[in-house]
């Protein structure tokens, strides 16, 4: 008769012998008690990784329930909020706990002594995955994830060069050339894009689907039109007066996001000119406080909900041993139109600004 037995599962007592520490001091390097040395931790935290350590024992409150983590930059962002909603009601109906936590600190979470501290302390509150939203910088985080094989899935990468990751989007290029055909076929041609940060997969998207559109109807992009920049809305407000300013400003501006497009209405605003009367503003996500501004904001609409659930679907089949359909996971957009956005004035000479003009209407 064979003797056929399944490979040992390392054990505490392992990991405390790879080290040459005792199991106490391994335990509190798993849950991040400051009474050991930087130098022990890491070394303990290698020897996980090593021997593929994970704990046997929880407590009851976390065994009996499975939980998910739940990692941002910027909570109070109207976009991650949609995308949260999204994420607590798929998770309550999974009846999955939800853990949410603030990420390191930017400039400390690629070390891997960082990141596999941080991994670590989630494996320990015994989590089944992490949800990274928007997350900036998170490349150590999948690899630290990764190498204690526990499930990562991120919600528009930012900053990142790891391709192989597993992340759920919208179809960001679709939706920014949907909505610069709106303005074409309105008859714009002067259209200026103020766009996030380079470092954003999102944002490049939506500036090639932009700039197809523009090719597609044969029109020039002009250089000084493009701007990039985060996704704020300073950010809005300080390119909309440079470009409003010059010579041949635009007759329409899009904005990468709907916090870049209120920047670019309060600026229109304090300079007088009128929207859509003398300018069209589109931005996109489709956030609560679109459909609030003065005129009401024309924009691409994501499923912000739907992002999160499916970041929870996907997460889940991982977490039980399953390959997601796709590594990168698109959702449709659409265009909401509002009153932000009209046929360009038919005057070519250029506005007057004033700063003390009424507020913006249409015409």
């Amino acid at each position: 008769m064979v003797d056929v037995r399944r490979p040992r599962r390392s054990t505490l007592s392992d990991v405390a012998e790879a080290v040459g520490v005792s199991k106490g001091t391994v335990s509190k390097a798993l849950n991040g008690r400051g009474d050991i040395s930087a130098e022990t931790r890491e070394r303990v935290l290698a020897a996980v990784s090593e021997l593929d350590y994970r704990p046997t024992t929880l407590p009851a409150s976390i065994s009996a329930r499975r939980s998910l983590a739940v990692v941002f930059d910027l909570p109070a962002s109207p976009y991650i909020l949609g995308v949260l909603q999204g994420v607590l009601a798929a998770a309550a109906a999974a009846e999955v706990d939800l853990l949410t936590c603030l990420a390191p600190e930017r400039a400390s979470r690629g070390h891997r002594t960082t990141a596999r501290e941080w991994i670590a302390d989630r494996q320990v509150s015994g989590v089944a995955g992490i949800i990274g939203l928007t997350l900036s910088y998170p490349d150590g985080l999948i690899e630290a994830a990764h190498n204690v094989d526990l499930p990562f899935v991120i919600v528009d990468p930012v900053d990142t060069s790891r391709r192989s990751m597993v992340s759920v989007g919208s179809s960001n290029w679709a939706g920014a050339r949907t909505a610069t055909e709106h303005l074409i076929a309105m008859g714009h041609e002067r259209i200026a894009w103020i766009g996030g940060p380079e470092s954003s997969g999102a944002a490049r998207d939506r500036l090639y689907g932009y700039q197809a559109a523009l090719d597609a109807a044969g029109l020039t992009v002009d250089p000084f039109l493009v701007r990039s920049a985060q996704f704020a809305v300073e950010a809005g407000r300080e390119h909309a007066r440079e470009l409003l300013s010059a010579p041949e400003p635009p007759t329409a501006i899009m904005a990468a996001d709907d916090e870049i497009a209120v920047g670019v209405l309060a600026t229109a605003h304090e300079l007088g000119v009128r929207v859509p009367g003398q300018l069209s503003v589109t931005g996109f996500d489709d956030t609560p406080q679109a459909a609030w501004t003065t005129p009401p904001l024309t924009t691409v609409h994501q499923h912000l909900e739907g992002m999160g659930a499916m970041a929870v679907q996907t997460i889940l089949t991982m977490a039980d041993g399953g390959r997601p359909s796709s590594r990168h996971i698109e959702l449709a957009t659409s265009l909401t139109v509002r009153d932000s956005t009209a046929p360009p004035p038919p005057q070519t000479v250029p506005y007057s600004l004033s700063p003390a003009s009424p507020r913006p209407g249409t015409m």
